[in-house]
């Protein structure tokens, strides 16, 4: 989530943006503005960073074991396939 400091500068930054008449209402509206933020913020499903992260790293790592494991039964079909077609047997016969 966003820290403190972030969100007193994008709500500081917000009410700088507004028109030169509310500028007058800018200490109170800054307040406002960083609730309104925190609460819609705090309604978001987020992560940090580093569980991101951690994730990235762990989704990276199986992608590579489900490809490993991929070529392992091609190469076992393969072998299966070949058996049974130099040995003279139909699979499909007992």
């Amino acid at each position: 989530m966003l820290d403190p400091k972030q969100l007193d500068e994008l709500s500081h930054r917000l009410a700088d943006s507004l028109p030169k008449g509310l500028q007058a209402l800018q200490e109170d509206l800054q307040r406002n503005l960083r609730a309104a933020l925190e609460a819609g913020l705090s309604k978001l499903d987020l992560v940090t960073r580093e569980e991101f992260d951690v994730q990235r790293t762990l989704l990276a790592r199986t992608r590579e074991k489900i490809d490993r494991l991929e070529t392992e039964v091609r190469l076992l079909e393969q072998q299966v396939l070949g058996g049974e077609t130099t040995s003279g047997k139909n699979p499909t016969s007992n």
